[in-house]
Protein backbone atom coordinates (compact mmCIF):
# COMPACT_ATOMS: atom_id res chain seq x y z
CA UNK A 1 0.00 0.00 0.00
CA UNK A 2 2.80 2.28 0.63
CA UNK A 3 4.87 1.37 -2.33
CA UNK A 4 1.87 2.08 -4.18
CA UNK A 5 1.43 5.59 -2.51
CA UNK A 6 4.58 6.37 -3.19
CA UNK A 7 4.67 5.41 -6.94
CA UNK A 8 1.40 6.93 -7.61
CA UNK A 9 3.14 10.27 -6.23
CA UNK A 10 6.81 10.48 -7.91
CA UNK A 11 4.21 9.66 -11.23
CA UNK A 12 2.06 12.53 -10.48
CA UNK A 13 4.54 14.77 -9.57
CA UNK A 14 6.64 13.99 -13.11
CA UNK A 15 3.13 15.06 -15.58
CA UNK A 16 3.17 18.59 -14.85
CA UNK A 17 7.04 18.91 -15.92
CA UNK A 18 6.47 16.33 -18.33
CA UNK A 19 3.66 18.56 -20.40
CA UNK A 20 5.69 21.49 -19.80
CA UNK A 21 8.58 20.10 -21.69
CA UNK A 22 6.46 18.35 -24.33
CA UNK A 23 4.72 21.96 -24.74
CA UNK A 24 7.91 23.57 -24.96
CA UNK A 25 10.00 21.35 -27.17
CA UNK A 26 6.85 21.32 -29.74
CA UNK A 27 6.70 25.60 -29.88
CA UNK A 28 10.40 25.06 -30.10
CA UNK A 29 11.02 23.02 -32.74
CA UNK A 30 8.37 24.80 -34.57
CA UNK A 31 10.30 28.02 -33.76
CA UNK A 32 13.03 26.15 -35.63
CA UNK A 33 12.02 24.34 -38.30
CA UNK A 34 8.63 25.47 -39.00
CA UNK A 35 6.82 27.88 -41.46
CA UNK A 36 8.03 30.79 -40.29
CA UNK A 37 11.09 29.58 -38.36
CA UNK A 38 14.77 30.71 -38.00
CA UNK A 39 15.79 28.17 -41.21
CA UNK A 40 12.77 29.86 -43.79
CA UNK A 41 14.12 33.25 -42.84
CA UNK A 42 16.97 33.11 -45.28
CA UNK A 43 14.71 32.42 -47.68
CA UNK A 44 11.79 35.05 -46.83
CA UNK A 45 14.91 37.36 -47.12
CA UNK A 46 15.80 36.50 -50.73
CA UNK A 47 12.28 36.68 -51.64
CA UNK A 48 12.29 40.40 -50.58
CA UNK A 49 14.53 41.22 -52.47
CA UNK A 50 13.85 39.94 -55.22
CA UNK A 51 10.14 41.96 -54.54
CA UNK A 52 12.00 45.35 -53.99
CA UNK A 53 14.07 45.16 -56.79
CA UNK A 54 11.14 44.77 -59.18
CA UNK A 55 8.99 47.74 -57.02
CA UNK A 56 11.95 49.45 -57.75
CA UNK A 57 11.54 48.80 -61.32
CA UNK A 58 7.53 49.56 -61.74
CA UNK A 59 8.39 52.83 -59.79
CA UNK A 60 11.02 53.55 -62.61
CA UNK A 61 8.27 52.53 -64.98
CA UNK A 62 5.47 54.92 -63.13
CA UNK A 63 7.77 57.32 -62.43
CA UNK A 64 8.40 57.74 -66.42
CA UNK A 65 5.10 57.50 -67.87
CA UNK A 66 3.95 60.54 -65.29
CA UNK A 67 6.31 62.61 -66.84
CA UNK A 68 5.19 62.07 -69.76
CA UNK A 69 1.68 62.53 -68.76
CA UNK A 70 3.14 65.94 -67.29
CA UNK A 71 4.42 66.70 -70.65
CA UNK A 72 0.84 66.41 -72.31
CA UNK A 73 -1.18 68.34 -69.64
CA UNK A 74 -3.68 71.13 -71.75
CA UNK A 75 -2.41 74.35 -71.70
CA UNK A 76 0.90 74.14 -71.46
CA UNK A 77 1.67 70.83 -73.35
CA UNK A 78 5.53 70.10 -74.63
CA UNK A 79 4.92 70.33 -78.66
CA UNK A 80 7.55 67.64 -79.01
CA UNK A 81 5.83 65.31 -77.13
CA UNK A 82 2.73 66.14 -79.33
CA UNK A 83 4.41 65.72 -82.57
CA UNK A 84 5.80 62.53 -81.10
CA UNK A 85 2.73 61.17 -80.25
CA UNK A 86 1.05 62.64 -83.84
CA UNK A 87 3.32 60.99 -85.56
CA UNK A 88 3.32 58.00 -83.76
CA UNK A 89 -0.83 57.72 -84.52
CA UNK A 90 -0.61 58.51 -87.95
CA UNK A 91 2.44 57.07 -88.97
CA UNK A 92 2.33 59.96 -92.05
CA UNK A 93 4.47 62.78 -92.99
CA UNK A 94 4.56 65.58 -95.14
CA UNK A 95 5.66 64.84 -98.74
CA UNK A 96 8.81 63.72 -99.02
CA UNK A 97 9.57 62.63 -95.86
CA UNK A 98 9.27 58.69 -94.92
CA UNK A 99 7.92 57.60 -91.46
CA UNK A 100 10.30 54.36 -89.79
CA UNK A 101 8.66 52.95 -86.90
CA UNK A 102 10.92 52.78 -84.13
CA UNK A 103 10.95 51.34 -80.49
CA UNK A 104 9.80 53.28 -77.55
CA UNK A 105 11.84 54.74 -75.49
Amino acid sequence: MRIKRSVTRFFGALILPAISIAVVSYFGAYAIWGERGLLQLEDVQAHLGMQQEQLALVQGERDRLAHRIQLMEPGHADPDMVEELARGQLMDGGPGQVAIPRDAH
